[in-house]
């Protein structure tokens, strides 16, 4: 049902927040004190948010139609209108909508939508702390290669190299937005090749010692802690998931029936069917009467409604005395690569459809999800039975590996 005036004037404030709904998303949030403000919820890329339209009567009922059909209408277009809305904001305050930071929030609005949300909340901190403060407010097309520069060497002075890198390529993206926008003429970002300190690439610290393994999995058996971030250490080990992935599962995309973990992988947008060993379904069942009623797999210890900390599994290695450089929440992957090709012989196509990378047939086409299905599913329940044998000390007759 639809509000009007007459509604909206007379509604009297009650001990808790009311919402009258108008249709659209749109509705008058009603505070205990009285107070009236226009919200409207809306969805973007999956993820449910808000966004206010003012307060009543500054704003009116049909004012506040208005502006939530303009966001309809930027959704339309796969633009998010609460960073739309914040875009406006800073060229209000620097007074120039072609400042490098209104530009910034433009290219990072459109680019978003194919990022994951953890992407994309990342590139944002980096600008929010690391650019804006000292060349968000100036007009994108004024800024020489040496005024970047220095910007970028702070981050680099501090021992974050790699962001510094990653600053300068993003900064080099948003000079070439403006530049189709016109507003930049060039890319200074272009002129400081070379100018940063190299980066020292490194494979992710990964245990992949037979032995080492077993002791690994025993600690972490042994381990003192919540339920939760036990079941996520005991199950790093037998999905192959990205760290990200793991803590972000969602009960909706498991099917113990069927023994399957759907997902969209992360780094490539790609759906993956993940075939989960008898010992996988035995952790999620143990777990289930304590999250399953909720959205997240691992649910963050402080709110039900977020995902595990990207802490917690990495903490959780520190504390049972395992050194960062001997083994991180990645490694387990690596963990994985490893050993099942130097030990258990599986097919590479196989390991690396499972590990979710790039995997092609013979004529240059990629597999989709449910290629080698059936021989991934023996391959992950072969890989869980080593895992055990490993726990229990025995040692491999021979590189097949058969332990009994």
């Amino acid at each position: 049902m639809a509000l009007t005036h007459v509604l909206i004037s007379t509604v009297k404030p009650v001990n808790k927040t009311q919402r009258l709904f108008d249709g659209g998303g749109l509705y008058l949030e009603v505070s205990p004190s009285g107070s009236k403000y226009w919200r409207q919820k809306y969805r973007y890329r999956g993820k449910e948010k808000r966004l206010a339209h003012g307060v009543y009567p500054d704003i009116s009922l049909k004012q506040a139609r208005e502006r939530r059909d303009t966001a309809k209408r930027l959704l339309a277009n796969d633009i998010d209108p609460g960073e739309h809305k914040k875009s406006l904001k800073a060229a209000a305050i620097t007074g120039d909508e072609n400042s490098f930071e209104v530009v910034a929030l433009e290219w990072h609005a459109k680019q978003s939508v194919r990022w994951s949300e953890g992407h994309a909340d990342s590139i944002k901190r980096l600008l929010e702390r690391d650019i804006f403060p000292w060349l968000g407010k100036g007009p994108a097309a004024e800024i020489t290669p040496p005024q970047l520069l220095t910007v970028i060497r702070r981050i680099e002075h501090r021992g974050a190299t790699e962001t510094a890198h990653r600053a300068l390529s993003n900064c080099g993206q948003i000079f070439r937005y403006g530049i189709a926008t016109d507003r930049c003429q060039r890319d200074p970002s272009s002129d400081l090749k070379g100018a940063l300190t190299p980066v020292k690439h490194g494979h992710f610290a990964a245990i992949t010692e037979p032995k080492r393994i077993g002791e690994l999995l025993r600690m972490i058996d042994g381990h003192q802690c919540t339920l939760v971030v036990s079941c996520a250490l005991k199950l790093s080990s037998l999905v192959f998931l990205r760290p990200s992935e793991l803590r972000k599962c969602k009960w909706q995309n498991i099917n113990l029936s069927t023994k399957e973990l759907r997902f969209v992988v992360s780094k490539t947008q790609q759906p993956l069917i993940v075939p989960l060993a008898r010992q996988a379904i035995a952790i999620l069942e143990e777990l289930k009467p304590l999250t399953g009623d909720g959205e997240f797999v691992f649910p963050n210890a402080r709110s039900r409604k977020r995902p595990m900390s990207d802490n917690a599994i990495l903490g959780a290695l520190r504390t049972m005395g395992i050194p960062k450089e001997e083994m991180c929440g990645h490694g387990f992957r690596a963990m994985a690569r490893t050993i099942m090709d130097e030990e258990l012989k599986e097919r590479p196509e196989l390991i690396d459809h499972q590990l979710s990378h790039a995997v092609r047939d013979p004529n240059g086409r990629a597999y989709n999800r449910t290629s080698y299905l059936e021989e991934r599913r023996q391959m992950m329940q072969r890989w869980a039975d080593y895992l055990d044998g490993l726990r229990e000390g025995k040692t491999p007759r021979s590189k097949l590996v058969n332990f009994y």
